[in-house]
């Protein structure tokens, strides 16, 4: 049985280049995780990981205790063709079967070509009615892809994309209302024929799937319904054992089946080592597939018009205070002591529990003492869904929204923040600020242009906001506690 102790030992005996392509990437998942096999503190620490090595040992071990057993197979010796009428004939004999015409062979790809993308959807215009809007849209996207090099002269359906973008154009300056776009038989048929020559792997379009879910909350059905379909392609033989990332499929249905039938788990969660070598078989920084990391930097208005942001749908006084957020927004608050500012922090947190997820509330200012207990007691606050900690820990990976009180007792600076910020994309934060005997923030001024949102707690029982979600916002403080938002 291969394990780690004998794991190099095991190996030097095996041709790796001749290993089936699962393996050749399990033994790779392998050394990149435990430094060439000198280092095994990952695999014993990480669950996710030490699942995936344990498969990948024991399809290994199957495949040299096959190898042993199949003798290896003596070439055929050559016969010479004779001259008999019926060698190299083109006539089938009565024992002969007719051969199937073959069929075009298929490159799996983990990524769809640009240009093939954008010669796909042109031919997807044929028969379909369409708008100047809609061309111009096309155009736009295709113009953005060549401007920023995504598309090349270089590339080899260059010609392809120039005849794609010369034809939108002439379509678009001759329309004058909606038209029905029709394309020639052979040229659609010749388009269609290059398209059809490279397909997205089931495999990736599963991983993408899965990535997608990370920490998000309500995605048990979702799960449920990803992990059915890749059964069913598992099944089919739509993935199979000699696909190259066999590996990270089993890993990823055990993860998925171990959310679903768990009622204590709200959210998928994906460990950051599993993450980052899903992420490097997809060649993109993944997290982008959630929240507004995904945005372009260079968009045509009308996309961009046209675009649905997510926002978590805030009611009552915290609509009229803060606006609608974002799922990942940043938000300070900072008043003079005895004014509040707890009260109001410990209330939006509860707030935030009972209505959008998981929340952390980091108690630094005054620690796990009976002044917060008893804010907490309050029957608006205290709920399931919010932990509280005297000190800020490691992983935040199962909360949504995390309470820093304070940002000046936990000792961090702009680029702490902004460090946690970036490896937390998804999450929300509230940075809670001591104040200067002026009632200013005490901290640098660069805290108050990295976020979202600024509530400033002026005087006594009141709170008013500055922000992008909603200019001016305020409200009372101490009148509503007691209340449920």
């Amino acid at each position: 049985m291969i394990n780690p102790e004998n794991y190099l030992t095991q190996i030097a005996a095996v041709d790796l280049s001749a290993l089936p392509m699962p393996l050749q990437k399990g033994h790779e998942f392998l050394m990149k995780a435990t430094a060439n096999a000198t280092d095994w503190n990952t695999y014993h620490n990480s669950t996710a990981i030490r699942k995936t090595i344990q498969l990948y040992f024991e399809r290994l071990g199957e495949y040299i205790a096959n190898t042993k057993k199949v003798p290896a197979r003596k070439s055929p010796k050559k016969v010479p063709p004779s001259n008999t009428e019926n060698q190299e004939t083109h006539q089938p004999t009565a024992k002969q079967k007719t051969k199937k015409p073959e069929q075009e062979a298929v490159q799996w790809v983990e990524r769809m070509p640009e240009e093939l993308r954008f010669i796909k959807r042109y031919v997807n215009l044929d028969g379909k009615t369409k708008s100047k809007e809609d061309i111009l849209r096309f155009i736009n996207s295709l113009q953005k892809a060549i401007v920023e090099k995504r598309i090349r002269k270089t590339s080899p359906y260059a010609e392809q994309i120039k005849y794609v973008q010369e034809r939108l154009l002439e379509v678009y300056n001759s329309m004058k209302g909606k038209i029905s776009l029709e394309l020639k038989p052979e040229t659609a048929e010749a388009l269609k024929k290059l398209c059809g020559g490279e397909k997205v792997m089931a495999s990736i379009g599963f991983i993408k799937r899965y990535i997608s879910m990370n920490e998000k909350p309500g995605m048990k059905e979702k799960a449920k319904a990803l992990l059915d379909q890749i059964n069913k392609a598992m099944e089919k033989g739509k993935i199979s054992d000699n696909d190259p990332y066999i590996v990270e499929i089993h890993e990823l249905k055990k993860n998925l089946k171990a959310f679903t039938t768990d009622k204590t788990m709200k959210t998928l969660e994906i460990e950051q080592a599993t993450l980052n070598g899903l992420e490097g078989i997809l060649g993109c920084a993944c997290q982008n597939l959630n929240g507004f990391g995904g945005k372009p930097s260079l968009m045509n208005s009308v996309d961009f018009a046209n675009m649905e942001f997510d926002t978590l749908g805030f009611q009552g006084k915290w609509l009229k205070l803060i606006g609608d957020p974002s799922s990942n927004f940043t938000a300070m608050v900072f008043g003079r002591p005895k004014m509040g500012k707890s009260f109001l922090c410990i209330d939006f947190a509860g707030y935030l529990a009972r209505h959008h997820g998981r929340v952390l509330y980091v108690a630094k200012e005054e620690g796990l003492d009976l002044t917060l207990q008893q804010k907490l007691n309050n029957k608006a606050v205290a709920h399931p869904n919010l932990d509280v900690a005297s000190y800020l820990p490691s992983s935040l990976a199962k909360y949504d929204f995390v309470f820093l009180d304070s940002v000046n007792r936990l000792g961090l600076k702009p680029e702490d923040l902004n460090r946690l910020k970036a490896q937390n994309r998804t999450k929300s934060f509230v940075f809670i600020f001591q104040t200067t005997k002026d009632g200013n923030f005490r901290g640098a001024n660069s805290f108050q242009h990295d976020v979202d949102v600024v509530i400033e707690v002026p005087q006594k029982g009141k709170a008013v906001q500055m922000g992008r979600f909603n200019q001016g916002g305020e409200i009372s403080i101490f009148n509503n506690y007691s209340q449920a938002a």
